[in-house]
């Protein structure tokens, strides 16, 4: 029964859909393992369409870019998230999110965070009056960062990420064990100081994490291995500081999927686990991904996608935000508008945002509200 439920459950919780061309053979869309580890967890970073790269440091940077925490304005945090998944059509599935983070001195601080994604009670009989069986699938993944600033105003980070996938759906003839790995995540973050325009303050932002580097995950002796979503990540932005009172930041980010591009490379017509790239290391895969598809540069070019975002402030207490969401329709056709707002009281801050599909391919999230919730203690900082 595992091997029939496990391909629906991996489709479940993947982004991407899959289609055929007129050919018959599959259009090249790359899917991965633990794919849930790129859905944004936070309210903030969906709010601005899942861009979180090149934002100001807040408690959920730990997904988005470790490094910034070296620049974080309190000396302690703690964020809470919870994202409703599939929600117009069940209700028990869900992601949730815990991150903590300790900004140790001036130079340098800690974090780490768990996450945890149920896809629900599924039951299982073999006939329609059989006494089901039901079990619980579920993924989630243990990470610790460190940062440290190099300069007064660039920071790099090292995070360890432990992964879990226990998808099996036992039966009396499965005795299929949990799928573990790890990865490495590799970040950097540049804040410039504030700068004097003609009309208004200013300061640029930039940044990069290269994120789940690590071994494939198994989910079972017999079957393939599924890479990990290695993932490279850059943005840039800049605030618009134009009075005391009211700060507009907009932000850019593209990234892309550092992991073997299908290619039907034993020409029998049809793209699986036969084919090479499916037994290509992940080390390897990682430097082959920006040269392998079959279609030369043009669709390596689509195997990046784009975000816009933008975030506006008002004395520091209460925020507006809307972003926007793009990825090639030959390569899963992910495209959303987002819109999300957030509230500062003294050390608590609270995060909602929406999302909207703007393509054919709906999304999981559609009309989907993420709540985020933070608590800051400690010193602060004066990093402006």
């Amino acid at each position: 029964m595992k091997k029939f439920f496990i391909p629906i459950l991996v489709g479940l919780v993947a982004f991407k859909a899959s289609a055929q061309d007129n050919t018959g053979i599959e259009n090249r869309v790359i899917t991965t393992g633990v794919p849930f580890v790129l859905i944004a967890a936070d309210a903030r970073a969906a709010g601005m369409g899942d861009i979180g790269v090149t934002t100001s440091a807040d408690a959920f940077s730990q997904q988005w870019n470790p490094a910034k925490y070296a620049f974080a304005l309190s000396k302690q945090g703690v964020g809470v998230t919870y994202t409703p998944y599939l929600s117009k059509l069940v209700n028990d599935i869900f992601l949730g999110n815990l991150t903590y983070y300790n900004r140790i001195n001036e130079r340098s601080a800690v974090a780490a965070s768990f996450r945890y994604f149920s896809l629900g009670d599924i039951e299982l009989r073999e006939t329609a009056i059989q006494e089901p069986l039901i079990q619980s699938p579920n993924e989630l993944t243990f990470d610790i960062s460190y940062s440290l600033r190099l300069s007064e105003r660039f920071a790099m980070a090292v995070a360890g990420r432990y992964l879990r996938s226990d998808l099996r759906l036992q039966s009396s003839f499965d005795d299929a064990a949990a799928g573990n790995s790890f990865g490495v995540d590799i970040a950097g973050y540049y804040q410039s100081e504030e700068i004097a325009y003609d009309d208004f303050d200013g300061r640029w932002r930039a940044g990069f994490n290269f994120s789940n580097i690590g071994p494939k995950i198994k989910y079972d002796e017999t079957g393939s291995e599924s890479s990990l979503p290695t993932n490279m990540a850059l943005g840039a932005g800049f605030d618009f500081i134009l009075d005391e009172y009211n700060t507009i930041g907009l932000s850019a980010q593209v990234n892309k999927l550092l992991v073997p591009t299908p290619s039907d490379s034993n020409d029998d017509g049809v793209i699986n686990s036969e084919d090479d790239y499916y037994n290509e290391s992940f080390a390897s895969g990682i430097f082959s991904s920006f040269g392998d598809a079959p279609d030369g540069f043009s669709e390596e070019l689509k195997e990046f996608t784009w975000a816009l975002g933008t975030e506006y402030w008002y004395q520091d207490v209460f925020a507006l935000r809307a972003g926007y969401f793009n990825e090639s329709e030959e390569k899963g056709s992910r495209k959303f508008a987002s819109l999300g707002a957030g509230f500062r009281y003294t050390s608590i801050s609270i995060d909602i945002s929406y999302l909207f599909s703007t393509s054919r391919v709906v999304s999981p999230l559609e009309g989907t509200l993420r709540f985020g919730l933070t608590f800051n203690f400690g010193d602060t900082y004066d990093e402006y």
